[in-house]
């Protein structure tokens, strides 16, 4: 079996006060079926929708549909890096529609920020399953098991924010400049990371810090 992930950017950002605080969610299309993508697969209507079906059954229904800021590397959801629960996920023609609660987790405050400053995020859903060769098209079998849906953000926000940082470029917001000691922990941090995955979660961290530096 293979991890499976698909981006789809249709997601709405709704913000709600409740007794002095604000809660944020995200809604829009999570999964797209019978549609080639942007990957060049095509999961079925049937094969989606009783996955669909059966995490509701057991994550939605049960509070345990948790997602992750970024794109793990494999199947299981790592609850320090969890940012939202999902509290909703419906048909909708071919569309699989889904609602989300940003929590109030150290991801999901990264995520927050993110969504205050304007930042584009959309949604990846994450699977395991294997794929079959049908006139050019990847079909996803019916062995697709949904593990999650997590949040992406743009990634030419912090891409460019990051190449600012390691040509020395100074970032300035309200209260003054970016001071150099802030500019070195992020390169540091950068140049130290080993794997894919550390680099891009070390680009969104010096973001995501450089965002939080607004408020």
């Amino acid at each position: 079996m293979l991890l499976i992930t698909e981006h789809t950017d249709n997601i709405n950002l709704i913000t709600e006060g409740t007794d002095g605080s604000k809660e944020y969610h995200i809604e829009g299309i999570f999964m797209e079926a019978d549609k080639k993508n942007r990957n060049g697969r095509v999961y079925p209507k049937k094969i989606l929708f009783n996955e669909v079906k059966r995490y509701n059954e057991d994550f939605v229904s049960k509070n345990r549909g948790m997602g992750e800021l970024g794109h793990p590397d494999g199947p299981t959801v790592n609850l320090e890096r969890v940012s939202h629960i999902i509290k909703e996920l419906k048909t909708d023609g071919t569309n699989i529609m889904g609602k989300a609660k940003i929590l109030d987790t150290p991801y999901g405050k990264i995520v927050k920020n993110l969504i205050d400053e304007g930042v584009k995020i959309g949604v990846s859903s994450r699977g395991m399953g294997s794929l079959k060769n049908v006139d050019g098209i990847n079909e996803v079998q019916d062995d697709f098991l949904l593990a999650a849906v997590d949040i992406v953000a743009d990634p030419s926000a912090p891409n460019a924010f990051v190449e600012g940082v390691m040509e020395g470029k100074e970032w300035v917001w309200n209260n003054g400049v970016l001071e150099p000691r802030h500019i070195e922990s992020y390169k540091d941090r950068i140049q130290k990371a080993s794997t894919i995955r550390e680099s891009n979660e070390a680009k969104l961290y010096a973001f995501a810090d450089f965002l939080s530096k607004l408020i």
